[in-house]
């Protein structure tokens, strides 16, 4: 993973509606370098076959972004955790180049299958003509406190940080049991706050949410230079209300 990207997570903001953010415009190089980039990022499952496409007015988003990026995907196990960690590794790349982003998960391409891969989520893109357009101060975001993802006393510091990791309709799907040993995730989502999000399509956006989440995870992990081996895991039944999704083995 390109660790360079860990100092964009307290840069990036999710652009709810592009407005005010100057006259540039992503130029076809750009575009070409995305396409580039996502070739080159690390993905969760080594298997899974996925691929993107950027395009400009062929979904039924209308935030007043320039492009979408279209993610799609073999439908195997894992396959919406990976999406979520490939597209946030690609979402913090965009911000290194000023182009902000928004996760919109609700948003419908006009073409489901794309090379025999199914359509997954979205992310609309637009250029910013500013860094001071995005995020001043991550920590005034609103999120859950530590206490309430983060069960025991170590890597506190990773903690404060991965918990702003983004997530559909801000749900924050996750819950940590750490140790000086090991790091244990979990999907965790009780009935509450979804949004807009419908009922239905809960664990399938978190499903991609906690990819995200370990995108994070790892990238606190390089930047603190602490190695460690990863076990993922597959969930036994999507419904629960908590699921064993990953194990940190620090070395």
């Amino acid at each position: 993973m390109n660790n360079e990207l860990y100092d964009m997570i307290f840069k990036r903001k999710s652009f709810h509606l592009f407005k005010d953010i100057g006259d540039e415009y992503i130029s076809k190089d750009e575009l070409l370098d995305v396409e580039n980039e996502f070739l080159k990022l690390k993905p969760l499952v080594d298997d899974i076959k996925v691929k993107i496409r950027i395009v400009k007015n062929s979904t039924s988003c209308k935030r007043g972004q320039e492009y979408c990026v279209l993610f799609y995907s073999e439908k195997k196990d894992n396959y919406l955790q990976n999406i979520g960690y490939l597209g946030e590794q690609l979402d913090l790349y965009l911000v290194s180049k000023n182009i902000g982003t928004l996760w919109f998960g609700i948003g419908k391409p006009d073409e489901k299958t794309y090379d025999g891969l199914d359509f997954v989520i979205m992310i609309a893109i637009a250029k910013v003509d500013s860094s001071g357009k995005f995020r001043k101060d991550m920590y005034k975001s609103k999120r859950k406190e530590i206490s309430e993802i983060w069960n025991g006393n170590n890597y506190l510091d990773i903690a404060n940080i991965v918990r702003f990791a983004p997530s559909a309709c801000n749900t924050q799907p996750w819950q940590v049991d750490a140790n000086s040993n090991e790091i244990i995730v979990y999907r965790y989502h009780k009935e509450g706050k979804r949004g807009i999000m419908p009922m239905h399509m809960i664990n399938y956006y978190n499903q991609i949410d906690i990819g995200i989440f370990l995108c994070f995870i790892e990238l606190c992990l390089n930047k603190n230079e602490i190695k460690y081996d990863r076990t993922l895991y597959i969930e036994e039944n999507v419904e629960n209300e908590k699921n064993l999704t990953a194990k940190y083995m620090i070395k």
